[in-house]
């Protein structure tokens, strides 16, 4: 049997979550079998969430790619993407579909994940902390990181390598900052550049810190990302730190998206919120990840 990696393992899981809500008859349980139909809508509506996600990542996608990731026809998906659009959320157009608002968050140099601000702030306080003087720090493209960045202006002698072009231009005109900027595809939603050019430039690199953001930390499957092209960029930034530091707020914990980067043994630390759970806590710290409250 072939043993399934990456997206095809959390799609599959996706799957056994729905084949599981369909529980044997017994005598003692009066609980009906879920229809088939029922099941179907629930697999539609994850599939069409997962499908938003990459949208909200990649700016815009073809029928055929998103046909391929997902395993399923290209009729499904432009049925998903009907929906989706009947909805508000994107735009159709001849063998795809883009995100309705990127053109003018792009202009407006805005990001599309701000959800939770209040913590992501606050995380980004306790992030600039533990960033001294005369370091060299990676930082990854995101809200989060973002608010990271923010708190170390008025720093000296840093340098700054970071795949987030609205990071670049906030930090790139301070006095005492060196930035530099990776090369690759550029990501519309998170006004961030990707895939293997974007990898390549963090090979051989060394840092202190990486400043590593997330769309879902779940305990099973680890760390996981909307899009595949995000995948080598942040293997690239793990192996180029000393240390890895992830910052996410307490809503990413337990959350899971399309494809899966490693366990959460790839963090030193996390900085999250107060609205971790217990049980979540202490699994992480048992994996030997520091957690730090913001």
């Amino acid at each position: 049997m072939s043993k399934l990696v990456g997206p095809d393992l959390l799609y599959e899981r996706d799957h056994a979550d729905s084949r599981a809500m369909q529980r044997p008859r017994t005598p003692l349980d009066s609980t009906r079998p879920a229809s088939a139909a029922s099941q179907s809508r629930a697999l539609g509506e994850t599939r069409r969430h997962k499908i938003l996600e990459w949208l909200r990542e990649q700016g815009s996608a073809r029928v055929r790619e998103l046909a391929q990731a997902f395993s399923v026809s290209e009729v499904t998906v432009r049925q998903d993407l009907e929906k989706l659009e009947s909805d508000g959320h994107i735009v159709r157009e001849h063998g795809g579909a883009y995100l309705k608002s990127v053109r003018q968050q792009v202009r407006a140099m805005a990001l599309q994940h701000l959800e939770n601000m209040d913590a992501k702030r606050r995380i980004g306080r306790c992030a600039a902390a533990m960033i001294g003087d005369g370091e060299t720090i990676i930082l990854d493209s995101g809200s989060t990181t973002t608010e990271v960045a923010a708190n170390i202006l008025g720093h000296r002698d840093m340098t700054v390598i970071t795949n987030a072009l609205n990071i670049a231009l906030m930090l790139g005109a301070e006095p005492g900052f060196e930035v530099h900027v990776s090369g690759g595809q550029f990501k519309a939603p998170t006004l961030s550049l990707s895939g293997e050019r974007a990898a390549e430039s963090f090979r051989g690199m060394f840092v202190q810190k990486l400043f590593l953001a997330t769309a879902g930390f779940d305990l099973d499957a680890g760390l996981t990302y909307p899009a595949l092209s995000d995948i080598a960029v942040k293997r690239a930034m793990i192996d180029a730190a000393e240390k890895t530091i992830l910052v996410a707020d307490s809503s990413k914990i337990g959350a899971r998206s399309f494809s899966a980067l490693g366990g959460i043994e790839l963090v030193n630390v996390l900085i999250t919120d107060e609205g971790i759970r217990d049980a979540d806590r202490a699994v992480i710290e048992r994996a030997g990840v520091e957690i730090i409250i913001a």
